[in-house]
């Protein structure tokens, strides 16, 4: 009974331990690294805005022929 209890408890303990150990080895950015990561993000958000717009000025159009011979 007490070998079913220990490989019960064996994968939360080994799941805190690795947590604790991520938490501690993480540190916050400093203000370059910061920077970099938003404007990766900011780069980010305009090629898919650009890409989203491009597929929608494409769309409407093909829709409407489609939509509009019915």
């Amino acid at each position: 009974m007490s070998n079913a209890k220990n490989t019960l408890l064996d994968e939360p303990k080994q799941f805190v331990k690795e947590s604790v150990q991520l938490v501690r080895r993480c540190s916050k950015p400093d203000k370059k690294e910061f920077v970099k990561i938003c404007q990766a993000v900011a780069i980010g958000f305009l090629v898919m805005g650009c890409i989203g717009y491009f597929v929608k000025l494409i769309h409407i159009p093909i829709n409407n022929i489609i939509v509009g011979s019915a």
